[in-house]
């Protein structure tokens, strides 16, 4: 007997992210089968779609690690989108007191960021009277690790991600873009235009 296929049922989030996708994949591949000399085979691939049976949160298996995103950088031939999902990271992580957190998330931190650098980017202990650490705002982490795609992970272009927004219009993650040519970062700074304010309904 077979086992029927299960799919998740994605929230406006994932539909929203599904459209930028399909339009970059549109507009790049026009570009790619366009060339001839020499003529350009390509695809699409998302990695971490995770179609069927899912595995539970708490076990990890299916956290992106830094790994992946760094050998996507050094092989020059790949672009990618990313979610950085700020929201998991203040629920379980990004305490106002760090000393606080489990090591389990903090270890989960590590593995999405690819070492404890993550602590610097998302905390200053310069401003405060005692030294105690400060966390910054959401839009600072993001644009750490955008720094981090372009300087650790070798992406020639990340543009500054587009951040998907709840109702109430707090940010749940944002969508990170990164690829080694002028001309995907152009069509994606164009599509990412469209969403940038965009909020769930």
């Amino acid at each position: 007997m077979r086992t029927k296929i299960q799919f998740d049922e994605i929230g406006y989030w994932s539909e929203i992210k599904l459209e930028i996708q399909k339009e970059y994949a549109a507009a790049y591949s026009k570009i790619l089968t366009a060339q001839k000399s020499p003529s350009l085979y390509h695809v699409y691939i998302d990695a971490f779609a995770g179609a069927g049976l899912h595995l539970a949160k708490s076990s990890q298996e299916l956290d992106l690690n830094w790994s992946v995103i760094y050998n996507a950088g050094t092989m020059k031939s790949l672009d990618i989108f990313l979610n950085f999902p700020v929201a998991d990271m203040n629920r379980n992580v990004l305490w106002r007191n760090p000393d606080n957190v489990d090591d389990s998330q903090k270890d989960r931190m590590n593995s999405f960021w690819g070492d404890t650098s993550w602590i610097g980017a998302a905390y200053r202990t310069d401003s405060t009277l005692f030294n105690e650490p400060e966390k910054r705002s959401n839009d600072d982490i993001a644009e750490a690790f955008r720094k981090r795609l372009k300087e650790v992970a070798g992406f020639a272009r990340v543009p500054r991600p587009v951040p998907m927004r709840n109702s109430l219009g707090a940010i749940v993650y944002y969508l990170f873009f990164a690829s080694q040519k002028n001309a995907a970062e152009a069509i994606v700074l164009d599509i990412f235009k469209k969403y940038e304010n965009r909020r769930a309904p």
